[in-house]
C-alpha cells in the first residue's frame, strides 16, 4: 500500500543560528511522525551539529540521493549534501558564504520539488543578510522562491499564529514606496490568496479583514483618502464576487477583533501593521508561509537568535508549528490533486 503522508523536506536553516539545534529538537521528539514523512537535506556535519547543541538523540540514515529513501521507516532519513562544513564559519555572526550555501542548499530542495519528490519544503531559520551577501540578490527568500519555481503573479507571505493569520498588500520595500503600491488589483490578489491560503488550512468559509492605510481610516479623508478611492470600493467588489472579507478596518482595532475570533485573516497594507500585533501575540510559536506558489514553504516567523547560538536553549516551538502547517498544506494539495485525477 502507498505512503498515505505528504513527504516534507526539512532545511536546517543557516549554521551561524539556531536552525540546526531547534530542528533536531523537533525531529527528535517524533511529535509529528503521524503527519509527514520528513526527511532532511543538507549536510550530515551540520546536523551532528544540530543534534549535539540539542542534547537529543536522533537515530539517522544517510542517503546521498533523495531516490534511495523509502518510507515508512523509524528512523530520520538524511540526504547528505556534503556541502557545507560548520568548523568554517564563525557562530553567531553573519556569514556572506553561510548565507551562499544556505541559497545553494535551498535551490537543491526546490529542484527536488519541482520534480515531484517532495511535497513541501520546511526551513529552520535563516539570515537575509547572508543571504544577500552570498550572491542570492532578493530582498527576502520568498521573492528567491518565486523565482526559483518560474512563478508569475501574485503571491506573498502568511503569518500564521493560533490566533488568525496575516497577508500583505505590500511586504519588504520602503514605506514611502508601499504606499504608492497600494492598488485595488493587489488588494483584490492578496485577499483572493487569504481565501485561498485559509481555505486550503482547513477554513469552509474564512473570515477576512482588511485594514485600512492611515490612521483613524483617514477620518472620512481629513487626513487621506486612500481608504475612500481604494480600498473600500475594492472590498466591496470582492464582497460582491461572494468572498467574506470585510474593511477597511481601522489597524489600532483589527487585530484585537481577529484576537476575539471574528476574524480568520487579515490583509494588511504594508508590513509592520501586522507583525508587530502577530510577533507580539505569538514570537516563539508563529509560522510564515510563502503563499501561492507550487511548492508549500514554511518557516518559524523568528531569525537566527544569534545570541543564542549554542547555548542549547533555543525554543523549538515555531519550528514545531512550521513542520506542522507544511504538512497540513501539503496533505491537502496532495489531496486536491488527488481528487482532480480521479476525477478526470
Amino acid at each position: 500500500m502507498a505512503n498515505p503522508l505528504p513527504t516534507i523536506g526539512v532545511m536546517l536553516g543557516d549554521v551561524t543560528g539556531i536552525g540546526p539545534e531547534i530542528a533536531a529538537k523537533v525531529l527528535a521528539s517524533g511529535s509529528l511522525a503521524d503527519r509527514a514523512n520528513f526527511v532532511v537535506i543538507g549536510d550530515e556535519r551540520v546536523l551532528k551539529l544540530g543534534i549535539a547543541e540539542a542534547g537529543v538523540t536522533l537515530p539517522y540514515t544517510r542517503y546521498t540521493s533523495i531516490d534511495e529513501v523509502r518510507f515508512p521507516r523509524t528512523d530520520l532519513p538524511l540526504v547528505d549534501l556534503g556541502n557545507i562544513d560548520p568548523a568554517q564559519f564563525k557562530r553567531g555572526a553573519v556569514s556572506p558564504d553561510s548565507g551562499r550555501l544556505t541559497g545553494d542548499t535551498l535551490k537543491t530542495m526546490i529542484d527536488i520539488a519541482l520534480a515531484g519528490k517532495l511535497d513541501g519544503i520546511s526551513f529552520a531559520p535563516l539570515n537575509k543578510g547572508g543571504l544577500h551577501q552570498g550572491g542570492w540578490k532578493f530582498h527576502d527568500e520568498h521573492q528567491m522562491f518565486a523565482k526559483l519555481t518560474d512563478h508569475s503573479g501574485f503571491f506573498g507571505e502568511m503569518n500564521v499564529i493560533k490566533e488568525f493569520s496575516t497577508f500583505r498588500v505590500t511586504s519588504h520595500v520602503a514605506l514611502r514606496e508601499a504606499i504608492g503600491m497600494i492598488t485595488p488589483e493587489r488588494i483584490a490578489s492578496a485577499v483572493q490568496l487569504a481565501h485561498d491560503s485559509l481555505s486550503a488550512a482547513g477554513h469552509a468559509r474564512p473570515r477576512i479583514a482588511v485594514s485600512a492605510l492611515n490612521p483613524h481610516c483617514g477620518e472620512n479623508g481629513l487626513f487621506g483618502d486612500e481608504e475612500i478611492r481604494i480600498i473600500r470600493p475594492a472590498v466591496d467588489a470582492l464582497r460582491a464576487r461572494g468572498l467574506d472579507c470585510t474593511g477597511p478596518i481601522s489597524s489600532d482595532v483589527i487585530f484585537l477583533k481577529a484576537l476575539r475570533g471574528e476574524y480568520d485573516g487579515v490583509v494588511m497594507m504594508y508590513h509592520d501593521q501586522g507583525q508587530i500585533a502577530t510577533k507580539l501575540l505569538g514570537f516563539n510559536k508563529g509560522v510564515t508561509v510563502t503563499a501561492g506558489l507550487k511548492t508549500v514553504f514554511t518557516t518559524p516567523a523568528h531569525g537566527t537568535a544569534y545570541d543564542i547560538v549554542g547555548q542549547g536553549k533555543a525554543d523549538p516551538g515555531a519550528m514545531e508549528h512550521a513542520l506542522r502547517i507544511a504538512a497540513q498544506l501539503a496533505t491537502a494539495r496532495v489531496g486536491a490533486r488527488a481528487g482532480a485525477a480521479s476525477a478526470a
